[in-house]
């Protein structure tokens, strides 16, 4: 029953999150669905020090699905992966509950360090399209990673991340990414300061002009 129990929760993930659900038997198609599956049974293994069964469990599920979950990884309840293909999340990551990732997602080291060396995803954090996580450091919870961004140092809670490398652009976002699945609608950076760049030289333009004009009169007042 317990088996059967986290299926059905697993499935309603599916369903609450992926407007293109029709029906509950589509959901057995899904990749993320069969990788979350086999991943808890990877997991299983290598928690039993059974380290090669769990590594091949691993990784015939990843020519499978497309999707690489190292089975010595942790996570949560509530990983909801969509359209999961290039999804990389390394051995030593830490995924907190009601997670969502987009495809193309690593969550991945950046060299041959030991111990903690991949990241820590807080509660409720979305990770959009391409983007990278690298290191051993932490996502804060209601967190969002925009599309395309790389993440190489820390995330406050509540916070939006966009760019390579990832800065956040905005904090204190307190709304849920579980309920808000926009990975688009995101804070441009570039095109703030590129604007604020088009003001100042505007400005400047002016106060140029007003100059040049100003000297045009005092040298006619001097023939």
């Amino acid at each position: 029953m317990g088996i059967i129990k986290y299926i059905k929760e697993e499935m309603q993930i599916v369903r609450e999150r992926d407007p293109a659900i029709k029906s509950s038997w589509e959901i057995f198609l899904y990749p993320s669905f069969r990788a979350i599956i086999r991943y808890r049974i990877a997991h299983r293994l290598y928690k039993k020090k059974h380290y090669f069964l769990a590594r091949w469990y691993s990784q015939r599920t990843a020519r499978k699905t497309g999707i690489e979950i190292h089975p010595g990884a942790t996570i949560g309840k509530g990983l909801f992966i969509d359209h999961g293909i290039g999804v990389v999340i390394g051995e030593t990551t830490i995924i907190g509950d009601n997670v969502t990732l987009y495809q193309g997602v690593t969550l991945g080291g950046t060299g041959k360090e030991h111990g903690k060396r991949h990241p820590t995803i807080g509660n409720n954090v979305l990770i959009s399209a391409g983007a990278k996580v690298l290191g051993s450091f932490t996502i804060g919870e209601n967190s969002k990673i925009g599309a395309g961004s790389v993440v190489l140092t820390e995330v406050p809670p509540n916070s939006t991340v966009v760019g390579v490398p990832g800065r956040v652009v905005k904090r204190d976002n307190v709304k849920i990414p579980r309920e808000d699945l926009d990975q688009v609608h995101l804070p441009d950076p570039v095109l703030n300061e590129i604007s604020a760049l088009k003001k100042e030289n505007a400005y400047l333009k002016e106060k140029v002009a007003k100059l040049f004009d100003r000297l045009d009169e005092l040298e006619n007042k001097r023939k």
